[in-house]
């Protein structure tokens, strides 16, 4: 395995990826101070935000895997498949804007946004040219160009964060010379509305950096080529759109198993909270951007199973050093978000190692990937996404969002151990569960003596605990940093 090259790759896709990130929930703080918790506000934008990742996966339907796979395989020609993969999931993004744009007051009233039909019409804007984007970022991946890629993600962030900046902060303060701008500010949910407008503006303006890889419209479409793609992508699609279910069908879902203003506001604080959980999230994106073409280019290579095994054992390391690092440095996270969110803080670690496990299953899932069997992707999934819906709704009604924070944990705890079970049969590959099973037992005594004093009823001061916390976690670091240079010997 080029460790070396996959360090490389993941720092220069892990600061579009996680710096960037990291300078978009900075907004988090930004809206959280802004749009009271018990206003529900924040609600309305963990909900369409969930819709949209959701409408992403279904628009690219497993083209990014495919393109890799297909650009990849001896007697295809890689700018037959970039450019067929580019129309295809153009088309398929402007039919359904057409479709949303014609029927847009119904599906606003089914999703409960009669009285602002403009807020579902700019999130499918904004879907439909994600979707369109991502293959062309998925390109830039492809082409090992990480720098082009990371200023493109800025071209989004930097702009976006600037006009909220505006409209939170600027806005505000010119109502009392332009009434009319108070009103219109008030009509748009005192800003929240406001938020989806200035991200479609930012996404737009991304496009233009593209103007390059737009050429692939040029290429003829390559029917048969094409018929091959789907038969690839379409289990990838029932994977991903169950693997995203698993992240937001409980934020969909929220409103109508617990409906009203308390279902608003319960799941504004659980979005908000979600968001110090994301870090693990971040790093599983920023792996698998480096990751993903190393393994299928590598695909043919005897040694594959061995950079598999290698690339598990690392990630289940490292993420769970930031795991660690997040549960003992919550008293100063936590501050991320205004207080009136920090009902919902003690459903953060459950979150995260919910996130752990879908890291896990991410690398799992090579299996049936590298052996043309992403069929049994869909049927595991779905098997994980059906047991966190029905945590969901048989839970939701009774807990509120612990049962999202559990759904998650038991819909990609089961399908972690579906793929293990399923794949160790099918492709063989040498996991160091030795190792693996060490860290994670380090990490759950770590993880126990830092969260004792909370359960025993908070007998230490914050300072306290951090500092404690903090020698337990440089003895995790350095023990993962032995067990690297280990393997390099």
């Amino acid at each position: 395995m080029n460790l070396k090259s996959l360090a490389k790759d993941t720092a220069i896709y892990g600061l579009s990826s996680i710096v960037g990130r990291f300078l978009n929930y900075l907004l988090v703080p930004l809206h959280t101070h802004r749009i009271a918790a018990e206003s529900g506000g924040y609600g309305i934008v963990t909900n369409l935000y969930a819709y949209t990742a959701l409408l992403l996966a279904l628009l690219t339907f497993g083209m990014e895997t495919t393109m890799f796979r297909f650009s990849n395989k001896e007697g295809e020609d890689p700018r037959k498949v970039y450019g067929t993969s580019l129309k295809m999931v153009g088309a398929l993004s402007l039919f359904f804007v057409l479709v949303v744009m014609v029927l847009l007051r119904p599906i606003s009233g089914a999703m409960g946004y009669a009285a602002h039909p403009e807020y579902v019409g700019c999130m499918a804007l904004i879907v439909a040219l994600d979707a369109f984007q991502a293959i062309m970022f998925s390109k830039l991946r492809l082409d090992r160009r990480p720098l082009k890629f990371m200023v493109l993600k800025f071209a989004f962030i930097i702009p976006n964060i600037l006009l909220n900046l505006v409209i939170f902060l600027v806005l505000p303060l010119l109502f009392p010379a332009h009434p009319g701008l108070e009103q219109m500010y008030v009509h748009f949910n005192y800003g929240v509305g406001l938020i989806f407008f200035a991200n479609l503006a930012c996404t737009a303006l991304v496009t233009l950096g593209f103007i390059p890889e737009l050429r692939g419209l040029g290429v003829r479409f390559d029917k048969a080529l094409a018929g091959r793609l789907l038969r690839y992508s379409w289990p990838l699609l029932l994977l991903s759109l169950v693997g995203i279910l698993n992240q937001v069908a409980d934020k969909i879902l929220f409103p109508y198993l617990m409906p009203g203003e308390e279902g608003k506001v319960q799941l504004g604080i659980y979005g908000a909270c979600v968001k110090i959980a994301m870090i693990i999230a971040l790093l599983t994106q920023a792996f698998r951007y480096a990751y993903e073409p190393i393994v299928f280019n590598g695909s043919r290579d005897k040694d594959s199973p061995d950079t598999l095994a290698d690339g598990m054992k690392y990630f289940v390391i490292f993420t769970l050093l930031a795991f660690l690092a997040v549960v003992v440095y919550m008293p100063l996270l936590r501050h991320f978000i205004q207080r009136g969110y920090w009902a919902g803080l003690g459903a953060v670690p459950v979150v995260m190692m919910a996130e752990v496990f879908m890291g896990v299953y991410f690398n799992l899932s090579f299996w049936y990937k590298l052996s043309d069997q992403t069929w049994w992707g869909a049927v595991i999934s779905a098997i994980g996404a059906a047991v966190m819906i029905a945590v969901n709704v048989v839970f939701v009604p009774r807990i509120g969002y612990w049962a999202c924070a559990w759904g998650g944990f038991a819909g990609y705890g089961t399908a972690m151990v579906l793929s293990w079970l399923i794949g160790r049969k099918r492709f063989t590959v040498p996991y160091d569960w030795k190792v693996m099973l060490r860290f994670v037992l380090i990490a759950a005594v770590i993880y126990t003596a830092v969260s004792l004093p909370a359960w025993m009823g908070g007998s230490l001061t914050p300072w306290v605990q951090m500092a404690g916390g903090t020698v337990l976690l440089a003895g995790y670091a350095a023990m993962a940093w032995k067990e690297v240079r280990r393997v390099r010997s």
